[in-house]
């Protein structure tokens, strides 16, 4: 297949690198003209633990890319997914699509600006770093779903799994890939929890003390979801399940446990949410990842202190007014008790 892969870090390069190597017309575009510029002279390196790998794909800044392409993987940060999109438009055909291969429910902006029709799902839970220039360290293998924001089983769906079965044979079709996302997005908030200290996702899920409120912030993103219609799907340990409104503590504690195991087997021990940052000190995704939940859960009558509370914890991180520290915690804990 003939693929545009905008947004060539840490998801994206991963992506579009297994798919080259399978002999795929794969093309990059990321704004790093030093990632660009590093892939185009020494090609695109894969390390870590799954497999490493070297591989020679054309990349492209924006405004350096000319072209018109059929399938388009959108993987840049979820707030940067509009301007992208602007961007992308001139260079995707008239019958063309988009697949959000992001973190966060971008589908609904994609939607928006192309069409639902033109708009495809992706779920991605892998774990990958983007390194240095030309460098993007993958951790683990994890789950890859694709599905129509609709449900149905389209050949172009079909196709595209077929596809992305070449970069993991384990990957998914789906018929509910809002459940997915939406699980993910329970997920994410726990994830945005422990990147405000700096233990790794596995110590921070494991300790005692702050169970509850991993619990009940992913207890409040579901809450917004059911009251949306959607019904969240399981992946890689986390059962949404079990962190429903009404569920009990036991099977939420045995669901973490199983996220602890599997968060110790990767390679990758702190979320690209840390990353941000302790490491590369730029914002996160947050404004596009939690706060559409808090203003979703207001539409619909539902209350996300906890989630709207670790929004102001990360922007006062990203604006250097409060350090990386596990006492970041006693706040959400003290909403809970």
């Amino acid at each position: 297949m003939r693929l545009l892969i905008w947004g060539a870090g840490a998801i994206g390069g991963t992506i579009g690198a297994h798919l080259a190597r399978a002999g795929h017309d794969v093309t990059l575009v990321d704004q790093a003209a030093d990632h660009v510029d590093a892939i185009n002279r020494k090609g695109l390196t894969i390390t870590g633990p799954v497999e490493g790998f070297h591989v020679r794909v054309p990349a492209f800044t924006p405004d350096t890319i000319s072209g018109a392409w059929n399938t388009v993987f959108l993987s840049v940060k979820a707030h940067h997914t509009e301007g992208a999109l602007f961007a992308l438009l001139p260079h995707l055909t008239g019958g063309g699509a988009v697949i959000s291969a992001q973190n966060g429910l971008n589908e609904l902006v994609i939607g928006r600006m192309v069409g639902p029709e033109r708009t495809i799902g992706c779920f991605v839970n892998f774990g990958a770093d983007y390194m240095e220039p030309g460098v993007i360290h993958r951790g683990n293998r994890a789950a890859v779903v694709i599905g129509e924001l609709d449900g149905q089983a389209t050949p172009r769906i079909q196709a595209l799994h077929q596809l992305l079965q070449e970069f993991d044979d384990r990957a998914i079709l789906t018929s509910n890939i809002w459940g997915y996302l939406w699980g993910k997005m329970a997920y994410g908030a726990m994830l945005y929890a422990t990147a405000v200290t700096n233990d790794s996702i596995a110590d921070a899920l494991a300790a005692p003390a702050t169970r509850d409120v991993y619990i009940d912030l992913a207890a409040e993103v579901l809450a917004v979801a059911a009251a949306r219609g959607v019904t969240p799907e399981p992946f890689d340990g986390f059962d949404p399940r079990a962190f429903v409104p009404g569920s009990d503590r036991a099977t939420a504690n045995a669901s973490l446990d199983r996220l602890v195991t599997f968060n110790r087997g990767s390679a990758k021990s702190h979320s690209g949410i840390w990353r941000d940052l302790a490491v590369r000190k730029r914002r996160t995704e947050v404004d596009a990842h939690l706060v559409p939940i808090v203003e979703l859960g207001r539409e619909a009558g539902i209350p996300t202190p906890l989630t709207a509370a670790l929004v102001d914890i990360i922007h006062e991180i990203e604006a250097g007014q409060t350090p990386l520290q596990s006492t970041n915690l006693d706040r959400l804990t003290a909403l809970i008790h």
